[in-house]
């Protein structure tokens, strides 16, 4: 079995521990903050007295310009410098933002603050998947991930609930501040708990970190491309991305459409099938992967594609379904099997580059993945429901959504050609890893082994 030559691989939990906890937090507020503000686009709209198109905006490809064109300045920063200190800003600056969101009077000022809710969200996964990464070994990655990515699940299942309730009770104002609040405690506890492994005693750098020059940029995207299975994951996602984000942002409008749903029977159904069919797929996704694959990256990419085109069918099915009962039904296992893909996916994007493109590997998927999907998923529904409005009436979004489903076959398809390479790909990756750890031995770094993080307080030098 490969180790990874710089990752402590038994480090105690009582140190990793709380690393997983407030990041699973931290993402989870991440998607609530999106998800809200799909719960209170009526609302903002009313008072505002905006457009259907401006409030396309404001979802779309505003916010994901921003979000995704930070993320790779961000990433580069945690390719580099001190990871927790850049999550605990982000985190803050992006809570800071939502909460100000409650004082908007008008739609460019709405527009603005939005930004900078992009601007902070985008340094959140980078920084932590490669600090992630670091902390947990190969063999441990996947598991480890995938908790990470509970976040999401937590989100649909909280943020769905927490905002209708308190958007019902409370209006969107005082929703978007109570949304926004907690999250700043976050920012302070990740920055004082969570520790940098980068960091030696009393905070201060090691010297192959203080003084290794980082990678030209033009390099990073250059050895990134010409890694196989990294640009056939980094499509997968991509087109993943644009199918989903197209459906997802419409689902709501399609069971009040076709099903006739009121938004707080909605919000509770969502909560239950797709929170909970997601949360129990991430979670076996990535347990069973750890105890059954844990080092076979191929398997675990074959699997994935086997689920993807299932995903396909059963999602397909949701939008069919006569009535809404079964549809939840059917999205609940579609989920179920969608949640089991993402601990495998993003622990490979992580093990098949070096640390130190680790942030900026998951960043360049994001910026694709966000920009194309976010900003064009929905609109291709939204058009393709137009077109079909003469002659589906209704039920026009129900066939422009299931118009989009088998494209999930194309990402199919990507990784089907991943998991042919990627057994290769990973063993260049590992062979990286051992001449960098040579090469810090050389420069007079200690290598961090089990359970060797730096004690003391590791926040006295900031990047």
């Amino acid at each position: 079995m490969h180790n990874d030559p710089l990752t402590p691989h038994r480090t105690p939990a009582v140190r990793r521990g709380p690393l997983l906890t407030v990041m699973v937090v931290i993402l989870a507020f991440n998607y609530v903050d999106r998800l809200t503000l799909g719960i209170v686009l009526e609302p903002i709209k009313r008072d505002l007295q905006l457009t259907d198109t401006q409030l396309g905006l404001l979802t779309g490809i505003a916010f994901a310009i921003f979000y995704a064109a930070m993320g790779i300045p961000i990433a580069r920063w945690a390719d580099r410098g001190n990871r927790v200190s850049i999550i605990a800003l982000t985190c803050g600056l992006w809570s800071a933002a939502v909460m100000v969101s409650a004082a908007v009077t008008s739609f460019l000022q709405l527009m603005l603050v939005r930004v900078f809710v992009g601007v902070g969200e985008a340094g959140c996964q980078p920084a932590a998947l490669s600090l992630i990464s670091d902390y947990y070994s190969r063999a441990e990655r996947t598991r480890a991930i995938a908790r990470y990515k509970l976040g999401w699940p937590i989100a649909l299942i909280a943020g769905n609930l927490a905002a209708g309730w308190l958007n019902q009770f409370l209006g969107w104002r005082w929703t978007f501040f109570l949304i926004g609040l907690p999250n700043l405690a976050i920012a302070v506890v990740a920055f004082w708990v969570l520790k940098e492994p980068r960091l030696g005693a009393q905070g201060i750098a090691r010297p192959m970190i203080a003084s290794a020059p980082a990678e030209p940029l033009p390099r990073v995207f250059a050895v990134l491309w010409r890694n196989r299975t990294y640009r056939h994951l980094a499509l997968c996602f991509l087109f993943s991305s644009f199918f989903t984000d197209g459906i997802l942002q419409w689902q709501p409008a399609f069971f009040i459409r076709s099903h006739g749903m009121a938004t707080g029977e909605l919000g509770t159904w969502l909560a239950i099938f797709y929170g909970g069919g997601t949360l129990l797929g991430t979670f076996l996704g990535g347990e069973l992967t750890a105890r059954y694959a844990a080092t076979n990256e191929r398997l675990q990419l074959i699997i994935v594609a086997v689920l993807y085109a299932l995903f396909a069918v059963l999602t397909a099915a949701v939008y069919l379904a006569p009535n809404y009962p079964l549809a939840f039904v059917l999205l609940g296992l579609a989920v179920l099997g969608g949640g089991a893909t993402n601990g495998p996916l993003y622990a490979a994007s992580q093990t098949l580059v070096s640390p130190r493109m680790r942030a900026m590997s998951i960043a360049i998927i994001l910026f694709g993945s966000n920009l194309i999907g976010m900003g064009f998923g929905p609109l291709l529904v939204g058009w393709l429901s137009d077109v079909f409005a003469p002659y589906a009436g209704n039920e026009s979004l129900r066939y422009a959504i299931v118009a989009m489903t088998p494209g999930y076959f194309w990402c199919t398809w990507h990784l089907w050609k991943a998991s042919r390479t990627v057994t290769e790909d990973v063993d260049a990756a590992m062979r990286e890893e051992a001449a960098c750890a040579a090469s810090a031995s050389l420069a007079g770094e200690p290598r961090v082994s089990p359970g060797q993080f730096p004690a003391g307080p590791t926040h006295a030098a900031k990047p």
